[in-house]
This record gives C-alpha cells, sequence and structure tokens, in this order.
C-alpha cells in the first residue's frame, strides 16, 4: 500500500487515516489497528471490549495514539511478515530506508500474558534515517486522566484504573501527558519500544534489543506453526490463509470466544448513524467461523468455541432454550448496555460513537440454525459431540418446534419492527435438519417424529408465502415484494437446489437488483424501511455468498470472475471491512470476521468445482 508519512499534522491538527490503511496485530486478547503512517489508531486493554486506550480512528484529536514514523516525508509500504501476523511498515525516503516491525507476542505463561506487551521495533535498513515517537495515550475512551512519569529509559502512564509502562532503548521526555522521542538511526541501527499493562503482579520490565529480538522470533514461530495446520492447497492461498489468520486474531483465548469484529462505531455511511460496538460474540457469526475454520483443519479453534456454548450459551438450570440472546460479552456476559460517547466526534465526523449494542435484546430466530450446524459440522469433522451435549440440542430444536413461525428483527438486525423473514424460517429449517441428521448417523435419542413434521412445515411455509409470483423470485418477508441478498443461503444451506428453477430466477433477480459490479447490497432500505436514516455500502459478506451461490449453480465463469473482482476491494494487506461503498472505499467496523469467513468458504467451493 503506498502512503505518505507525515500528513497527520498537516494545518495544525491531526487527520483521519482511511479505515483500510490499516493492518491489525494482536495476542488473542485484543488488537491494535496501525495505520501505514505507522501510527497506532486503535488499541483497547486488556481485552478487545475494554475502553480504549488510543482511538484516534474514533477522534482525531481526543482519541490518543502511538505515532511511530520517519521524521522526513516519506512514501510508506506496509505488509505482514509471510505467513503471520507480525506487521512491517517501511518508510522511504532521499536518505534512506526504514521499517517499524509491529507485533504482540502470543504467550502461554499467565503472568506474561497479563503483561500485553505491544512491541515496536524500529530498523534502519539502508542509508540513514531520522525517526520520531510519541505515546499519547487517552484513556477510558478519553475521559480519564492519567499522570506521567519518567524514569531511565521508561514512561509510566498511570491512570485511576490502568497502568502502562513504555520502555525505550532511545531516550524519552515528556511533553504534558505525553512521551515523545526523536532519534536517528544509521543503517543496520535498531530502536525498540514496548508498551506494557502494569500492575498486580506484572511490574514494569524493560525490553532491551535482545529480547525485543527474541520475541520477534517466538512469535513468527507461533503464527508460521499455526498456520501449517491448514488444509488448503487451493488458488487462492494467500488470500485464505489471510483470513484465517485474522479470525484467528479475532479469537479471544481465555474462553474461546470469537468477536464480530475489533472496532466500535466505524459507519457504515459517513456522516450516518449506522455506528455500532462489534466487540461482542455474535453466535450467527462465531458459529460460522467454525464452520470456515474447521474447512481448513483448525479444529483446536472449533472445540474452544463449543467450549464457549456449553458454558454460556446451552441451555442450562440458570439458562433457558430460548429465546437465545444473540450475541454476548467475551466472557460470556449477557449485560451489553448501550450508550454513546458524545464527547468524541467519530470517524471523520460520523457520531455517534457507541459502545455496546441494543440489539442483544433482539429476537433472531436464525441464531438457531448457525448454531446446530456449527455443533453437526463439529461432530461430524472434529469429535463426536458428548451426551450432554446433544441434551443441549434437543433443548434448543425443542424450542425452535414451538416457535419458528414467530416474526422477529431478522439477521440484519432491524430496528423498524419484528416481520416473518424468510432467512429466520430458513435457519430454523436448517436447525431442525441438522439435528435430524445427527440422529440419524449416530443413533441418538430424539422425537424424530415431532422434529421432522416442524421440519417440513417450516420447508412448506417458505416455499408457499416466500415466494413471490410478481418478482419470481424468494423475497425478504412474507408481507412484501423486497429481495435481500440472505436468501443467497438458500442453495448454500442445501434447502433449495441450486438449479432449481426457482432459485435460477431467484439469482437473476438479485442480479439484476442488487448487484453492483459484482458487489452485493444487502437489500434497499428505500423499500424496505429498516427503521435507520441514510444509506450504506455493499455488504462483503453477500458478495461472497453471491460467489458461492453462482458456484454452485454452475456459473463457473460468472463466479471466477465476480470472486476476482471482489479480491481487487480488499485493502493492501488482504483484509476487509464490513462494507464498501460506492467510491470503492471500506466502510464499517474493521476488519469483520463474517467477510472472511465467507472468503474461505467461497474460495473453497470454487476452487473445488474448477478442479
Amino acid at each position: 500500500m503506498d502512503g505518505t508519512a507525515g500528513e497527520r499534522g498537516a494545518s495544525g491538527g491531526r487527520r483521519y487515516v482511511p479505515i483500510a490503511d490499516h493492518g491489525l496485530i494482536g495476542d488473542l486478547r485484543s488488537v491494535a489497528l496501525v495505520g501505514t503512517d505507522g501510527t497506532i489508531d486503535w488499541y483497547c486493554c486488556p481485552a478487545f471490549d475494554a475502553p480504549s486506550v488510543f482511538a484516534a480512528i474514533l477522534d482525531a484529536e481526543r482519541g490518543g495514539f502511538f505515532e511511530l514514523a520517519a521524521a522526513v516525508p516519506a512514501r510508506t509500504r506496509q505488509f505482514y511478515f509471510p505467513d503471520t501476523n507480525v506487521l512491517i511498515t517501511r518508510f522511504f525516503t532521499e536518505d534512506g530506508v526504514g521499517e517499524v516491525q509491529d507485533f504482540m507476542p502470543v504467550t502461554g505463561e499467565a503472568a506474561e500474558a497479563g503483561r500485553h506487551r505491544l512491541i515496536r521495533r524500529v530498523v534502519c535498513v539502508r542509508g540513514a534515517l531520522p525517526f520520531r515517537m510519541r505515546a499519547a495515550p487517552r484513556f477510558d475512551y478519553g475521559t480519564r486522566p492519567h499522570t506521567l512519569r519518567l524514569t531511565d529509559g521508561m514512561a509510566l502512564f498511570a491512570s485511576e484504573r490502568l497502568s502502562l509502562a513504555l520502555t525505550s532503548t532511545v531516550p524519552l521526555e515528556a511533553d504534558g501527558p505525553d512521551a515523545w522521542a526523536d532519534f536517528k538511526l544509521a543503517e543496520g541501527g535498531t530502536a525498540v519500544f514496548a508498551l506494557d499493562q502494569v500492575g498486580g503482579e506484572v511490574s514494569p520490565r524493560r525490553c532491551a534489543q535482545r529480547e525485543a529480538e527474541d520475541q520477534f522470533g517466538e512469535t513468527v514461530r507461533y503464527w508460521r506453526r499455526w498456520l501449517s495446520s491448514s488444509r488448503y492447497r487451493g488458488r487462492w492461498r494467500e488470500m485464505v490463509h489471510r483470513s484465517a489468520l485474522t479470525l484467528k486474531l479475532l479469537t479471544y483465548a481465555p474462553t474461546g470466544a470469537i468477536v464480530a469484529a475489533p472496532t466500535t462505531s466505524l459507519p457504515e455511511q459517513l456522516g450516518g448513524e449506522r455506528n455500532w460496538d462489534y466487540r461482542y460474540v455474535w453466535v450467527r457469526d462465531a458459529a460460522f467461523c467454525v464452520y470456515a475454520l474447521l474447512r481448513l483443519g483448525f479444529s483446536e479453534e472449533a472445540e474452544a468455541f463449543m467450549g464457549f456454548v456449553s458454558r454460556h450459551v446451552s441451555p442450562g438450570t440458570d439458562r433457558p432454550s430460548g429465546p437465545l440472546q444473540i450475541m454476548y460479552g467475551i466472557d460470556g456476559r449477557t449485560d451489553l448496555p448501550e450508550h454513546e460517547l458524545g464527547h468524541l466526534e467519530g470517524y471523520r465526523g460520523s457520531a455517534p460513537v457507541r459502545v455496546g449494542n441494543a440489539a442483544s435484546d433482539q429476537l433472531q430466530l436464525d441464531i438457531y440454525g448457525a448454531l446446530i450446524d456449527s455443533v453437526y459440522l463439529y461432530d461430524k469433522w472434529a469429535e463426536p459431540v458428548s451426551s450432554e451435549q446433544w441434551d443441549h440440542v434437543c433443548a434448543l430444536v425443542d424450542w425452535v418446534c414451538a416457535h419458528w413461525d414467530q416474526p422477529d428483527e431478522g439477521i440484519w438486525e432491524t430496528r423498524g419492527g419484528r416481520r416473518n423473514f424468510l432467512y429466520s424460517r430458513l435457519m430454523c429449517w436448517v436447525a431442525i435438519e441438522r439435528a435430524v441428521r445427527m440422529a440419524h448417523r449416530r443413533g441418538l435419542p430424539a422425537d424424530l417424529p415431532h422434529w421432522q413434521a416442524s421440519r417440513d412445515a417450516v420447508y412448506r411455509r417458505i416455499m408457499s408465502r416466500g415466494w413471490s409470483d410478481t418478482r419470481r423470485a424468494f423475497v425478504q418477508h412474507e408481507e412484501g415484494d423486497v429481495l435481500d441478498a440472505a436468501v443467497l443461503m438458500m442453495p448454500l444451506a442445501k434447502f433449495i437446489a441450486p438449479t432449481d428453477p426457482k432459485w435460477l430466477s431467484t439469482l437473476d433477480s438479485l442480479t439484476e437488483e442488487l448487484v453492483s459490479d459484482s458487489l452485493v447490497y444487502r437489500y434497499d432500505p428505500r423499500t424496505s424501511p429498516d427503521g435507520l436514516h441514510g444509506d450504506e455500502g455493499t455488504f462483503s459478506i453477500c458478495t461472497f455468498w453471491y460467489v458461492e451461490a453462482l458456484t454452485r449453480a454452475g456459473r463457473l465463469d460468472e463466479a471466477s470472475l465476480a470472486f476476482e473482482k471482489m479480491l481487487t476491494y480488499a485493502n493492501h494487506l488482504g483484509l476487509y471491512a464490513e462494507e464498501i461503498s460506492h467510491s470503492g472505499e471500506q466502510q464499517g467496523n474493521f476488519p469483520q470476521a463474517f467477510t472472511h469467513l465467507s472468503l474461505i468458504s467461497a474460495a473453497f467451493n470454487l476452487d473445488r468445482a474448477l478442479g
């Protein structure tokens, strides 16, 4: 990715770097977004959903940042160290070339994991180059003041709830609440900055150059060992493996949770109100992640998520069979109150900035299908489910059989009232059908006559009320003729044959109305009011669903072209936000798990179809 360092200070203020101009590093507990200009714009410590320390991506002036860049005008390029989540940002100047190596060590040691170390190693690779560093944390989304104390080679930032220690191999100076350094490196020279959470049993510890080098090597080996388990050897190996590495970064190791995205309130439309907090576990998204990771051979992540489900989602003495909550905190908590941070202006003025998510109280019946399908796939491809897990499945399916015909808010979490969404019905059918399959294959006890009768009733309801003779297509909900890209899941879920005439007619209608240059809109908000103002971009997961639907329909030339076009909309590292704007810019929270898991599925199935 080409960029220019040193532009943030233009006109006396800090500018916003495009959402796509960021890379991601993490330690399986939290992540940091690093701009192509070498500035960390987003970092929450000690966990994904903790209050931010750096949030310049949501308010360039008040959010806080960690800048490390060439001190002279420079062109920049950013890439990942091959087959890892170690990020390298290079600076090209008239007098030399330098690079910043950013990574967060992944460790199993409890004390070291609690340190949440973030290492920034600077190297001059050619000539000589001056650099500048400024660490400007703003704790608790910029609401909580902190003190700064400098000691030998260390800056201690202390707030009421969190303290961070920045160690450096070059002298540090104070500027109010910020620490900074100007230094010059000759060819082969290095400097190291390490940011640690300190307090309790974790005491400040300097990070010398040798230690940074050792931890760099350990981190590279960790990611390469993990990726070596992948079974994918197809045409799009680089993109598939980058998606897998990204999904792994979105995993919260202590509980097995998988967050939908590591950011909050990045706008679906600049200046609009569609700004949401995605730093939680959506049952739907995480269950689909299990499918994608199992496809590639990563069974440990699937097992960890199944553990999260058993502890926090499955029916139990203190948890009813339904309705299930659609999302959970990464620690399994259910209370996710939504509120606005009025002091932050939002990305490029796109307020409000929200923390928490009120959609957690919605009824979304489709999550039952996603959840039970993930259990079915885990049982089939990884490890047979236990008798207790089967009891949980039976309780969930019994609830679906009794409640599948309720209106709900649907997969898109509309805030315009409940409706009889086709996708919700489809995934209720999936929930029952997959459980029937498991019972037959394993000989497990089940009320099969009741389940099968309910499954067939759902099928007939979809075929009779979900089909529009006027549109010659399956539509969004029973009360209208609105098209919706969610119906692309019908052949993917094996509800309908991918070459069924009704389905092919639907696919043609979707292509005509919702597809633009192979990019797919969810629906037209003007014809399907969703309770919110403004428009939105194309939805990236829908585009990959479209590729897979074309593939299964045998339209391989169209599928290949659509897939290759979609790959051109990725950022320079192969990462995707939730949506793509009319001008091709990434929009929404970044990177989004849902998009990357659908890329894996589309690539896997298209590759297999092409032979």
